[in-house]
C-alpha cells in the first residue's frame, strides 16, 4: 500500500478524523519531539520522512530529542527523566519496556507507543478505543499475529509438529504473548518449547537451547531485544541448523530468515507519524484511539529454503507480497 492509499485509508477508518494541516501549527513554533529507544537510533528517526509528509520538516518546525539506551535497557529511565526535564512536546518510545519506563517518567506529556504488543493487557492503556491517560500510539496486535504465523508455519514445513519459541522473558507483553502463543500452538496440536532471552547476551545460550530441543521450526516473537539488531544472526543459526524459522515482521525474511509475517515497518512509521502529528495539533491522547496495521505482510525467502533443503508450497508464494529469489 502507496502512502497516499494508507493516509486515505487511516481517513476512512476515523484515525485522522480531524485535519492534518500545517494551518493547525501555531505559527513559528518548533516542536520537540523525544524519540526513547533502548536500541541505537540514526540522528534522523524513521518517522521523519512520514511526519515531512504532513507538514512538520525537521529543522524548520520540528526536531528530534533522541535519547537511545544503546542495548543497555538500565539506562531508559535516566534517559527518560531527560526528556521530562527537557520538557518535549510528545514521547515517541520504541517498545513495550520504553512504553513502560515513559509512563513512569510523565503522566502529563504525551505518550506514543511505536509500538506496543498489547497496550491493554500489559496496562499501559484502558482500551484501545479510548486509551485514557497520556499515552496513544500503535498496538502490534502480536498475540493474534502469533496465530497467524503458527498457520503459515504449518503450511510451509511438512509434518510439523514440535516448535520452539524463541522470547524475551523480561518483557510483561511478552509473557501475554507467549502464552497466546502456547495456547494458538496447543490448538493446533504442536509441542512447544520456550526459549527465554533477557538480553541479547543470552543469544548464545538461546542457540544452545534450542540445539538440544530439535525443532521442527523456530517462532520469534519480536520485540526491542528480538530486533533489527539479533535478526541476522538469529537467521544465519537457523540455516546453518537447518531449521525453519518465522518473526513477526516482514524484514526478518530480507534479513535471512525463512518466513516474515507482520506489519511493514513503513506503515508502522506512517501511523506513528499520523499520531504524533494529531497531539502536536492539540489532539488528546486519552481520546485517541490506539490505531493497528491495516494489513501483513507475508514475505519468503527461497534462497532460505533452498540452504534448508525445503520446497515452498505453491499455494503459500502465491499468497506472499514479497517473494526473495
Amino acid at each position: 500500500m502507496d502512502r497516499r492509499r494508507f493516509l486515505r485509508a487511516l481517513m476512512g477508518s476515523g484515525v485522522l478524523a480531524a485535519p492534518l494541516a500545517a494551518a493547525a501549527q501555531q505559527p513559528g513554533r518548533v516542536y520537540r519531539v523525544g524519540i526513547l529507544a533502548s536500541y541505537p537510533v540514526e540522528a534522523s528517526p524513521p518517522i521523519a520522512v512520514p511526519l515531512r509528509d504532513l507538514g512538520y520538516v525537521e529543522g524548520r518546525n520540528i526536531l528530534f530529542e533522541i535519547r537511545s539506551a544503546n542495548d543497555l535497557p538500565e539506562r531508559l529511565p535516566a534517559l527518560a527523566a531527560e526528556l521530562v526535564r527537557l520538557k518535549v512536546d510528545v514521547i515517541v518510545t520504541g517498545g513495550d519496556r520504553e512504553v513502560a519506563v515513559a509512563k513512569q517518567a510523565t503522566t502529563t506529556i504525551p505518550i506514543v507507543m511505536a509500538p506496543s504488543g498489547d497496550p491493554v493487557g500489559a496496562g499501559f492503556v484502558a482500551s484501545l478505543a479510548r486509551p485514557g491517560g497520556n499515552i496513544t500510539g500503535v498496538s502490534f496486535m502480536s498475540p493474534d499475529l502469533s496465530a497467524k504465523q503458527l498457520e503459515v508455519l504449518r503450511d510451509a514445513v511438512p509434518n510439523l509438529s514440535r516448535i520452539a519459541v524463541l522470547w524475551n522473558a523480561s518483557n510483561p507483553v511478552k509473557v501475554i504473548d507467549f502464552d497466546q502463543t502456547r495456547r494458538a500452538a496447543l490448538a493446533l496440536r504442536l509441542k512447544v518449547s520456550s526459549i527465554e532471552v533477557r538480553a541479547l547476551g543470552d543469544l548464545e545460550t538461546a542457540f544452545a537451547a534450542i540445539t538440544r530441543v530439535s525443532p521442527d521450526a523456530l517462532l520469534i516473537l519480536i520485540d526491542q531485544v528480538l530486533s533489527h539488531v539479533s535478526r541476522p544472526r538469529i537467521a544465519q543459526f537457523a540455516i546453518q541448523r537447518r531449521i525453519p524459522s518465522i518473526a513477526g515482521n516482514s524484514n526478518y525474511a530480507a534479513a535471512g530468515g525463512l518466513i516474515g509475517y507482520g506489519p511493514t515497518s513503513v506503515e508502522l512509521n506512517q501511523v506513528v507519524a499520523t499520531q504524533v502529528a494529531r497531539i502536536l495539533e492539540g489532539a488528546n491522547p486519552a481520546e485517541l484511539p490506539i490505531a493497528q496495521p491495516s494489513r501483513l505482510e507475508l514475505s519468503l525467502n527461497l534462497k532460505t529454503a533452498k540452504a534448508l533443503g525445503l520446497t515452498i508450497p505453491q499455494t503459500l508464494l502465491q499468497r506472499a507480497d514479497q517473494v526473495i529469489e
